[in-house]
């Protein structure tokens, strides 16, 4: 068996494990709450998913020397808020699929969606607080205020068509770079990292999770859309000035740049010129200087690992390293 397939056949136990336990835990809430809104927790949370924040969650306890498995109970948090914010940015944002099918907001309704992306907040901070105590909940809800504010940002920015860096940097890190910083720390802290492995942990997050957005920004307007399972270029119908575009803007010459301006102030051009604007981007290197840039992120992550030497968590580490190659690679 190849080293490749170790990683996926390791990483996939994991995330079974994890889906396990958050069956495990919906079963135990059966009768206690409506029969409505276990059918949409139910269809939203096993409706594919790549289990990262969990599994991040497991990894970075087993680096630091734990093997409890009650950290997967701990993990099912992390996947619980990263699901609700899924089910209230897709009604945010009016879309009608996720992961290749209905979006919850379509099939259920505004109202069930946006009310159990509610209760999985609300469920998700228990289970942290339960388990990881208060210093745990207390890195948690630092997280999850980091990611509203960076949802207002991005509205700020798509505003006013932003074409800052610092300002794009801000946005992911609190879209997705906070949320994946805090599994790795909260993991840590339930698996007895001192401070610095800790710290080291929460670094190696937050250079993956800025790849990780970084990635997801390019396959918005690269992907192929029967493996993302969604349509590409809504970032750019919704005013969104992410990583490639941005980069396009900067390198761009007069010409170009009135031609972007002009199609990113009309809503109509951009649901329509999807096609120029990808051609723009791609004439200055945009989607390739986007790909360098998240690669330069993992490897600043890789960097924190490289401390971790103890025989028990040599697996996790592994798994880590490879974990960081995959979202370099991903194509949905």
């Amino acid at each position: 068996m190849t080293d490749q397939h170790k990683l996926k056949n390791a990483i996939i136990d994991r995330a079974v494990l994890v889906d396990r336990y958050m069956h495990e835990d919906l079963d135990a809430i059966r009768g206690k709450v409506d029969d409505l809104l276990l059918e949409v927790l139910d269809y939203g949370l096993f409706n594919g998913g790549k289990r990262i924040r969990p599994l991040l969650v497991v990894l970075s306890s087993r680096l630091c020397g734990s093997n409890d498995q009650r950290v997967y109970q701990l993990a099912t948090a992390f996947e619980y808020l990263h699901a609700a914010t899924l089910f209230h940015d897709d009604v945010i944002d009016g879309a009608m699929s996720r992961r290749g099918k209905p979006a919850v907001n379509i099939k259920f309704g505004l109202i069930a969606a946006i009310l159990a992306g509610d209760y999985l907040h609300a469920r998700s901070m228990h289970i942290v607080g339960n388990i990881a105590g208060k210093e745990g909940l207390a890195i948690f809800c630092m997280a999850t205020a980091g990611m509203v504010d960076g949802e207002f940002m991005q509205l700020r920015n798509s505003d006013s068509f932003s074409t800052s860096e610092s300002g794009y940097y801000e946005t992911i890190m609190g879209k997705t770079g906070l949320l994946i910083a805090a599994a790795c720390r909260v993991g840590a802290l339930y698996g007895g990292g001192n401070p610095e492995q800790q710290e080291r942990l929460h670094q190696y997050g937050v250079g993956l999770g800025c790849a990780f957005q970084m990635i997801d920004d390019l396959l918005d307007y690269t992907g192929d859309e029967q493996k993302t399972g969604k349509a590409v270029g809504n970032d750019l119908i919704e005013g969104k000035m992410t990583l490639p575009l941005i980069l396009g803007w900067e390198q761009a010459d007069s010409t170009d740049r009135a031609c972007l301006e002009q199609i990113l102030s009309d809503e109509s051009l951009r649901k329509s010129e999807f096609s120029t604007v990808y051609g723009i981007l791609d004439k200055y290197g945009a989607f390739t200087e986007t790909r360098a840039r998240a690669r330069q992120h993992v490897t600043e992550a890789l960097l924190q690992l490289e401390t971790f030497s103890a025989p028990e968590g040599f697996e996790a580490k592994e798994i880590l390293t490879g974990l960081a190659g995959y979202v370099l690679e991903r194509e949905k």
